[in-house]
């Protein structure tokens, strides 16, 4: 039997299942990294430390998954893609477990860091190995399937988590992230087809594919775009307790997450048409958002538009930046994968550090002025990356 044609065949359909998967890794990795910001009074009360110190969960996670992900994407370019992914999930159960076995907020902060090392190592292979798996005409709607967990995440697991944990406890809530690690893990193991690496003779450096038309902007917005996030996001327990009420913060990621899966179909729909105009309109009603939840009389009312505005805009930044980035980079797909997982990750511990700074020492109020400015400066670097990066028309024109 020929085998080669049969295996054209099915590299020619879009492997919803196999993209499923790599959408939960992604999905678990988002939860068990943000699940800390819709708890922190819970955590703190628990192990005895500030709000503040209990954000610093969510910042170690970053800091690790920054300190491993380009090292341990560029060493195993050339390995088998499924392997590697599987020691990512395990990682995240591993981890998971630990964190919530342990009453030691040092032995946590390490729990913690070593879960973003996993994490790092997922995101780095899950942009290239989603596009291996299809002919090129599929790359675009392989990325935006597998890239979904993110937004998913956010939208569903998140007030999910928090919801779970209030009534639970935050420690069953990571039990059960643990859970879902492991039979994900099993599902991986068994369903998922493994892919081969970049051949050792096509191996990019890192350098090269930072130095390709394109990359350093789109980089530099995902940075500006995702502090900005964070900053609030990492603490909406305490925004929601300056805005009047903190026992909303499940209601508001609620409301936050619909909106940003309202937001994940605007992106599939503008993606490979429109994906400028997509970023840039989703910068500027960001800004938009921020102005309406930080300087607007509060009532219900203007805190839902605003965290629906601000859901809408961000649901789908992951799979824009990925797809503009993973573009630009053509054959430096999982570099450029590993990069952006960096300079994301980044973002959020800066998001996290900042956050609790302007928190200690100004209040919640100081968020809105800091993340204005911050999306000024997305916004400009993506509307003077037209000639690569952020190009007009469609994707298929370039």
């Amino acid at each position: 039997m020929d085998i080669e044609p049969q295996a054209r065949a099915e590299r020619d359909t879009l492997p919803v299942g196999a993209l499923i998967l790599l959408a939960l890794t992604g999905f678990t990795a988002i939860v068990t990294e943000t699940l800390p910001a819709g708890l922190l009074p819970q955590v703190a009360d628990d192990l005895n430390i500030s709000r503040a110190l209990a954000g610093q969960m969510v910042t170690v996670y970053a800091v690790g998954s920054v300190m491993a992900a380009i090292p341990l994407v560029s060493v195993t370019q050339s390995y088998a893609r499924k392997p590697l992914l599987l020691a990512a999930i395990f990682g995240l159960l591993v981890f998971d477990v630990v964190t919530a076995l342990s009453h030691s907020y040092a032995v946590t902060l390490v729990a913690r860091f070593a879960a973003g090392v996993s994490a790092g190592l997922g995101w780095g292979i899950l942009g290239g190995y989603a596009r291996r798996l299809v002919v090129d005409r599929l790359k675009g709607r392989a990325l935006a399937l597998a890239m979904i967990g993110t937004p998913l995440a956010l939208s569903v697991g998140v007030p999910l988590g928090t919801f779970a944990g209030g009534a639970i406890g935050w420690r069953i809530a990571f039990l059960v992230l643990a859970a879902l690690a492991l039979c994900l893990a099993g599902a991986v193991a068994w369903k998922m087809p493994d892919s081969a690496g970049q051949p050792p003779e096509r191996k990019l450096s890192n350098l090269a594919v930072l130095r390709m038309p394109g990359v350093a902007p789109i980089l530099a917005t995902a940075f500006a775009w995702v502090t900005a996030h964070y900053i609030l996001y990492t603490y909406v327990a305490p925004y929601a307790e300056w805005a009047g009420d903190g026992s909303r913060v499940s209601l508001l990621l609620l409301v936050f997450g619909c909106a940003a899966l309202a937001g994940i179909w605007i992106t599939g729909a503008a993606v490979d048409r429109h994906l400028r105009l997509h970023v840039l309109a989703s910068l500027a009603v960001f800004a938009a958002a921020t102005a309406v939840l930080g300087f607007l009389p509060h009532s219900n009312s203007v805190i839902l538009v605003g965290v629906v505005l601000w859901g809408l805009t961000f649901g789908g930044a992951a799979t824009s930046i990925q797809t503009a980035a993973s573009d630009a980079a053509g054959e430096g797909v999982d570099i450029v994968g590993a990069m952006l997982t960096t300079v994301w990750n980044v973002s959020i511990a800066c998001g996290g550090a900042v956050g609790a700074l302007i928190y200690r020492s100004a209040g919640v109020v100081a968020f809105f002025p800091a993340m204005l400015a911050l999306l000024g400066v997305a916004f400009a670097i993506a509307y003077a990356a037209s000639a690569n990066g952020f190009t007009p028309g469609a994707r298929t024109e370039h």
